[in-house]
Formats: C-alpha cells, structure tokens, sequence
C-alpha cells in the first residue's frame, strides 16, 4: 500500500497496485486503465478511484473487465516523478529479459516494471478481447487536454473517437514508454494528458476521459444521448482544435547541461521566429522560425525540454492509410542499402546513404519512425503488423 496525496484536491488515498477492478458481464472487452506511472502525476489515480466508487455506489452493469492500475508506486508516495530512474523509459525487450526473467533488478523502477509486467500479462491471459490499454498522465506545462499515441492505424481509427488533439510520433523520441511495449502486442493503447499536475480541472478530466471511454468501448452500456453528452463534456474540457499533429523535433537535455525553460509557454503555443525559449548553461535558446511548443519542461526531474509539433494534413492521413493498406513499405526492400530487420516485417535497416534520398517524411507516411542504429545506418519501425484489427472487429467505432 502507498499513501498518495494530491496538491489539487487537498486529499490523500492509500492505493495498492490494483487501485480496482470490476468483472462484469461475459462478453465485454478488456479495458486497463492506469495512473501515476509518473509519481508526481496523481490525477489519474484520484480519478480512477472516484469513478470506480460511482460504478459501485451507483451499482452500473459492467460489461467485461475494468481494471485501475497504479504505476509507480514509491515514487507515488514520495511525491516525485521517479525515485532512481523514469519508469516510462526502461520498457525495453533486453532489459525486461533481465529485469523478469532472470530477476537482475537493480533499484525501485525496476521492480515496478517487474510488478507491471507480471500484472500486464496476466490480464492478457486471464481477460477476453478486445484489450483497451489508457494511460493517464499529467503534464508540467498547463496545457488544454489531449491525446498521445504511438502511430497504427487502429490506435489512430480507435482515437479519432475523442474530440481532442491527437498527437503522433512520440516513439521517434520518446524511447521505451509502456504503451509503446503494449502497442508492440498489438492493441489498442494510447496516453491522455488531462491538464497540469496540481490543477482539479485535471482530476475532472480524466474522470469524464474515464466515463466516455467506458462507454466508447461499450463497457458501460449508454443511449446514443448519453454518449454525445459524454463526447461533450471532452470537447468542452479542451481549448486546441481537434486535429492530428506529429512531432518533428525534440530539445534533449544532457546529463551536465543546465536547462531552464522560460516562464508562460503552454502546449500548442505558436511561438514567433527569434521567440526566447529557454536557458542552455546561461544561452539563451531561440527559435529559428515560427514554431508550435509542445510539453514545456517546468519540473526539475526529465530528460525532454520540449517538442515543436505540426498538424497534419487529411491528405497526409488518407494517403498513408492506402500506402499501408497495400504495403508499399514491401517495395522498399528493392532498394538498395534497405533490408528487413527481422523475420517479422515490420523493421528496415536502412543505409543512412540510401536514406538521404527519401525523405523521412515518406518513413512516416508508411508508418515507420526512425532511429540512428549506428553511425551508419538507420532503424525504421512499425506497428502496423502486430496491430490485431480481427479483435475489433465487431466495435461500434471499428466502421464509422
């Protein structure tokens, strides 16, 4: 058990690592919901607990399972984003090989992954599908809430169902976070960003984000009325149109360097060319053009100073729906200097003197985000593959 206070609601809980969990009707979907996987970010555990206790007080029939996870539980306690390391960063293959498997751990993260990973799979095991995978988080910025996944066709259809922007293209930068491990098994799995940490309006976003997707995933039966006014009450909750962007840049902050962001900036900000961003060891960092922030850093714990982002165009996403549609990925493989990675088709290795002649742009638009593998050559993977559409095929959202 963990003592978890929240700043915004002036309210402590004491939470163990299944905060709850209700079995319902057979013939219901999956549906995980977690908090505090960042231990300064409260909101979502507060949230899962209040409308948990509704669906109990109010004895509301639940279809399947439902399911509120705690993260990081020591770093829940000491009111801090992480204790040793991110937990949100170290969702690697290799390492959960030694973490789980041969039982190497080496400080309180990584027993929390342990405890997850166990937990994560047994649900797998024990639940029926369609699986629904929601990670709530809190950021450090204010910001008007929205939604963040890694970029598959079924994370996409299934999150165009909330009116709120929809950000893409994290896994480029953002290496080893929970969903991304999840979304490798193929389901749907996306992160909500209610607002800033110590704000209630925060708490009372994800509480309704909670009620809608119970609903969306037919976890909760509603009338068609019901869901609107549930729809709505997201809608109202965000300011930023709802839009598709992608990130196309990250600020990385070195282990010695000394980074201090500049007051006032909040997401989706548009910020002038020669616009000051932040201190870099006493350099004042500008903007080149006019760009739009993304996650401001304004805590002294992480690693990411901020994002630009960009919208995307409807062209952009209908055209990389019918490229992946008919895999033209495949015909990359005819280049040279470009092969699989391995047996599953769903990773190229790619000469970086080969890659200057494409455009990266064109990676993404097959659904593949890119890494440096080494000095000379490029790692570009997708999801696309792995995503396990046959399980949703019966959703009421699957075909709108």
């Amino acid at each position: 058990m963990s003592l978890v206070h929240s700043i915004a609601l002036d309210e402590t809980l004491e939470v163990d690592r299944v905060i709850d969990y209700i079995k319902g009707e057979k013939g219901g979907p999956t549906v995980v919901f977690f908090g505090g996987v960042h231990g300064n970010e409260t909101a979502g555990v507060f949230a899962l607990k209040d409308v948990f206790e509704e669906i109990r007080s109010k004895k509301i029939p639940v279809n399947g399972k439902v399911y509120a996870i705690s993260g990081n539980l020591g770093a829940l306690e000491s009111k801090q984003r992480f204790q040793h390391e991110d937990l949100n960063r170290i969702w690697f293959q290799e390492r959960i090989e030694r973490i789980v498997h041969n039982r190497e751990i080496k400080h309180n993260e990584e027993e929390e992954l342990s405890q997850l990973f166990r937990m994560l799979h047994n649900i797998l095991d024990t639940g029926a599908p369609p699986f629904y995978f929601m990670d709530l988080h809190t950021t450090s910025s204010d910001t008007s809430p929205f939604m963040v996944l890694n970029d598959s066709l079924l994370n996409r259809k299934y999150a165009s169902n909330y009116p709120l922007p929809i950000i893409l293209g994290i896994e480029e930068y953002l290496k080893g976070a929970l969903l991304s491990y999840i979304n490798e098994l193929g389901y749907v799995s996306l992160g909500f960003e209610s607002g800033q940490h110590d704000d209630d309006e925060a708490v009372e976003n994800c509480i309704e984000f909670i009620r809608y997707t119970l609903a969306l995933t037919q976890s909760v039966n509603v009338s068609e009325e019901k869901q609107r006014q549930l729809k709505d009450a997201i809608s109202n909750s965000s300011s930023a149109p709802h839009k598709f962007y992608e990130i196309y840049h990250q600020h990385d902050i070195g282990p010695k360097s000394n980074f201090k962001m500049f007051p006032g900036f909040i997401n989706f900000q548009i910020v002038p060319k020669g616009g000051n961003l932040a201190l870099v060891d006493g350099v004042q960092l500008k903007t080149t053009k006019k760009r739009q922030i993304f996650m401001p850093l304004y805590q002294d714990q992480g690693n990411e100073g901020f994002y630009f982002i960009r919208p995307i165009p409807k062209l952009s996403l209908w055209l990389s729906k019918e490229l992946r549609r008919f895999k033209v990925d495949h015909l990359l493989v005819k280049l040279p200097g470009v092969e699989w990675g391995d047996d599953e088709k769903d990773t190229l290795v790619v000469d970086q003197r080969v890659a200057r002649f494409f455009a990266k742009s064109f990676l993404h638009l097959l659904g593949y985000r890119a890494r440096r593998f080494d000095r000379s050559h490029l790692i570009a993977k997708n999801r696309e593959s792995a995503s396990k559409f046959e399980e949703y095929k019966d959703t009421i959202w699957i075909n709108k």
